[in-house]
């Protein structure tokens, strides 16, 4: 087996879309059910070098990386998927297409589940971060896509030492998904999350002043140095990713924009508490 002093590789920090890949390259070795130094050994390379591949902490080429998930069995939609991601510049800012709802994608759940801190903000929903099954559900149209949310969101929070603050427009308390009842439950679920030291959900109410940062949604990580943090926006048919310094700059100004206007943990935890009395009357109407 080769060893990396006979192949050295310049040491490098990772990027969002190298640990992705190297995420999607662990994934595969793990469906094809091989240990890292069965692969090493078969083509010839350093466990070190295959590890930091998996990691996300050193480059290979493209023919390098068509021979590894050749040799782990993958199938062409899969190989052609991880060719596709080696083969982008790192430029900063990756695009992943998705069927409407992007919580499976790989760069996501990854990132999600190594943060310190998560801030998002979505205009006029919760949050998919906080949603109850039944509201995604109501909110979606499809059942699997509540379920993966939810275990998505189990995934993201396993972590007891990570915070996600999540900013809420008071119009999406009063946007009303499904029936009453799903909204009160939807609302008694945040209005416990203000009592725990994971979540910190505050509400921009309605009579917040308008702004621009107010029209899109966004998201942003930071993680344990030396990773750099990661911010992203949903559409409708992809999620967009940045590590580029001055994109996460231009997420962190719409933070503190948020910041500024949103009401307090106390207030907000009265505002949900009173949405969830409204619709708990509807409910029981």
């Amino acid at each position: 087996m080769k060893t990396d002093e006979q192949n050295p590789a310049p040491p490098r920090l990772s990027t969002a879309r190298s640990r992705e890949l190297g995420e999607e390259l662990r994934r595969i070795r793990g469906r094809a059910r091989m240990s890292s130094g069965l692969v090493a050994e078969a083509l010839g390379w350093s466990l070190g070098k295959l590890s930091k591949l998996e990691t996300g902490t050193r480059g290979t080429s493209a023919v390098e990386i068509g021979t590894l998930v050749g040799r782990l069995g993958a199938d062409k939609p899969t190989r052609d998927r991880v060719l596709a991601i080696a083969g982008e510049p790192d430029t900063g800012s990756f695009l992943r297409p998705h069927d409407r709802i992007p919580d499976t994608l790989v760069a996501l759940s990854l990132h999600e589940q190594a943060a310190r801190t998560i801030t998002t903000y979505e205009p006029l929903t919760v949050p998919s971060l906080a949603q109850t099954e039944d509201y995604a559900h109501a909110l979606t149209g499809n059942l699997n896509v509540a379920r993966a949310r939810i275990a998505r969101q189990q995934a993201a929070h396993r972590r007891s030492c990570s915070t996600t603050v999540l900013y809420i427009h008071e119009a999406a308390l009063r946007m009303v998904v499904g029936e009453p009842a799903v909204m009160r439950d939807q609302l008694l679920h945040l209005t416990l999350m203000c009592g725990s030291e994971q979540f910190v959900p505050r509400v921009i109410p309605m009579a917040a002043r308008s702004h621009a940062t107010l029209r899109n949604p966004a998201t942003i990580l930071t993680f344990d140095p030396p990773i750099k943090p990661l911010a992203y926006t949903e559409t409708d048919s992809a999620t967009v990713f940045h590590d580029a310094p001055a994109a996460v700059l231009l997420y962190q100004t719409k933070m503190r924009h948020l910041d500024s206007l949103a009401v307090t943990p106390t207030e907000s935890h009265d505002i949900l508490g009173h949405w969830a009395d409204t619709y708990d009357r509807q409910a029981n109407r």
